[in-house]
């Protein structure tokens, strides 16, 4: 099917109009818009290279401040460590007589950092003091985060907790944990259960301009992100964001600023929004900084889609300009050609006086002068035609005429019945229905019908009386042999039917063949009728001449058996109209 509207394709013939406005539109319109496709490009890199650079410099710096913020918290713990170790509370932080000062050493640590929300010190057995705006006991995630810490502390090292949400505002936190250790013994724990608030107010500061910028760690969980009503900390975003799932594939120990491109789920599931992402990882901490923004989101901040706007109206305006000046000018080639064609299909329709007119560039207006040249001289020459044609056919039809006045000749009693039944033939052929070409056909058939009389010895032709069996016979032998001599003659090959048949009869009993119903062709029984009808109505060796109505009687009794209904009654039809009669003016054409 491809090749074959690949083919249809190249046969077809474009129109000029449409040629000029592809041309104009390939030097106007497409350099403009491969042009604004180009600067569009170099806008959509420029922007990609701002954002990454704007993204590396946001997380980087970011990481940096976390992982900051993370080591002040170890020094401040360290520094109570170091105050527990100087006073010996170290060895038993659960001591009666030591418990009041060291509830106040860690409320005071509380209140001098806004950042703890809670801080506990325990010995051995994991009990101690503690002090801070509320329970762990009354906090499950806490609870946990402090066991596994304790945990961290008896193999003798710092830890870091997996955040958690804490209250009904899900506020970001974790457990941050050194061991107390005297002597090189372990002999306890601090831990601090540190807000991060301040962490998610500096993403929230960052994330701008439809910008989001948010810490996961290396689990793929959400440590911090700008709102929290969208996002719980804790919460594992490695299957609905591509970053983080890159982060988890990382090696720990890697610190690394990675930029690149990919593709979120939409709202409408058809559809995927194309986004732009750097991380900045934290091995320390083993986490990351993500920063992530829609490309749709950057091009409409930069403005790119209303320069592309801009560049788009203004090259629909420059092609729809480019299309009006072709087309006026195409108009002005394509009119006056236009005028060529419709003298020139005139000229098929043999219209030879069709004139073109002279207008139009130079060049066209001489091939309109060439054509109108030509155009009268073919008309010159095909009315030459015309006349030699008529001269050629009057010729014709006087050389079938003499024939068939020479063969009526033999015979005394048969002059001009070749003509008279030529005349009536063409009547009923008329009332019929046939063509002018047929009737032309018809009248040279009924002229030449009896041409095989030609060949029949005068002694039978001429017999005074009636035919014996065997004269008969001779005489039924002229349709064949005028039918053979007019067969070399190509232009008469159409008339043949009627001079070899118009003796056959519909029920089968005529000759040469005994044809029966539609076997015998038309022109055959236009004949065989308008030849009967001559035949009563004029004198004969064996019998008188009869009138018409006698005549149309008995070939009417002949109906069915002999002759055709339908040319029977044209016969009578023409014979009621007057067309047909025996008079001095026989018949009216």
């Amino acid at each position: 099917m491809l090749i074959e509207a690949f083919k249809h394709f190249k046969t077809r013939r474009l129109r000029i109009l449409w040629i000029v406005l592809g041309a104009l539109l390939l030097v106007s319109a497409i350099p403009l818009w491969l042009y604004h496709r180009q600067v569009l490009r170099l806008s959509e890199e420029k922007l990609q290279d701002t954002e990454r650079v704007q993204q590396s410099e946001i997380t980087r710096s970011l990481a940096n401040e976390t992982l900051q913020f993370q080591r002040n918290l170890r020094q401040q713990l360290s520094s109570q460590r170091q105050v527990l170790a100087l006073t010996g509370w170290i060895q038993d932080v659960d001591d009666p007589g030591r418990a009041p000062q060291i509830a106040r050493l860690l409320q005071v640590f509380v209140e001098n950092n806004q950042h703890i929300l809670y801080v506990t010190a325990v010995n051995r057995q994991a009990k101690g003091q503690s002090a801070g705006s509320f329970t762990a006991d009354h906090d499950p995630f806490v609870e946990a985060a402090l066991k596994r810490a304790f945990t961290s502390s008896i193999q003798g090292f710092d830890s870091i907790s997996e955040p958690f949400a804490l209250g009904q505002d899900n506020r970001p936190a974790l457990v941050v944990s050194i061991p107390l250790l005297d002597d090189g013994q372990f002999t306890g724990m601090v831990a601090a259960v540190v807000s991060l608030d301040r962490v998610e107010a500096r993403l929230r500061d960052a994330s701008v301009r439809d910008r989001v910028v948010y810490i996961v760690n290396a689990h793929g969980q959400i440590v911090a992100y700008p709102d929290t009503r969208e996002m719980v900390p804790g919460r594992d975003v490695s299957s609905t964001f591509p970053l983080a799932k890159q982060i988890m594939e990382l090696p720990q120990e890697l610190r690394a600023t990675q930029t690149s491109n990919f593709k979120v789920p939409a709202k409408d599931p058809r559809r995927r929004i194309e986004m732009i992402g750097t991380y900045s990882t934290i091995p320390e901490l083993r986490w990351a900084v993500i920063a992530q923004r829609s490309l749709d989101d950057a091009r409409m901040d930069a403005g790119v889609q209303e320069l592309n706007a801009q560049a788009l109206t203004f090259v629909l305006g420059v092609t729809l300009a480019a299309l009006v000046l072709g087309y006026f000018f195409a108009v002005g080639i394509t009119r006056p050609i236009g005028g060529l064609v419709e003298s020139t299909r005139a000229m098929s329709r043999a219209e030879f006086h069709e004139r073109v007119e002279v207008r139009g560039a130079a060049e066209i207006s001489e091939l309109a002068e060439t054509f109108n040249k030509m155009a009268g001289n073919i008309e010159d020459y095909v009315d030459r035609l015309k006349r030699a044609a008529e001269e050629n056919r009057e010729l014709f039809l006087g050389s079938i005429k003499m024939l068939a006045a020479a063969i009526d000749e033999k015979d005394p009693y048969t002059r001009g019945h070749s003509g008279r039944v030529a005349k009536y033939s063409v009547v009923l052929g008329d009332i019929l229905g046939l063509t002018a070409e047929e009737l032309d056909r018809l009248r040279i058939s009924a002229l030449l019908h009896d041409v095989g009389k030609i060949g029949v010895d005068d002694r039978v032709l001429k017999k005074p009386g009636k035919l014996d069996d065997e004269e008969f016979g001779l005489m039924k032998q002229h349709t064949v042999k005028g039918a053979n001599i007019m067969r070399p003659v190509v232009q008469l090959k159409e008339m043949i039917p009627g001079i070899e048949l118009h003796h056959e009869r519909l029920d089968g009993l005529g000759y040469p063949y005994g044809l029966k119903g539609d076997q015998i062709p038309m022109m055959a029984r236009i004949i065989s009728v308008a030849d009967t009808l001559d035949a009563i109505t004029t004198d004969r060796p064996y019998q008188a001449a009869s009138g018409i109505e006698f005549a149309v009687e008995r070939i009417k009794s002949l109906v069915v058996s002999r002759y055709d209904p339908r040319v029977v009654a044209a016969l009578e039809t023409a014979i009621e109209s007057g067309r047909i009669r025996l008079a001095a003016t026989l018949v009216e054409v």
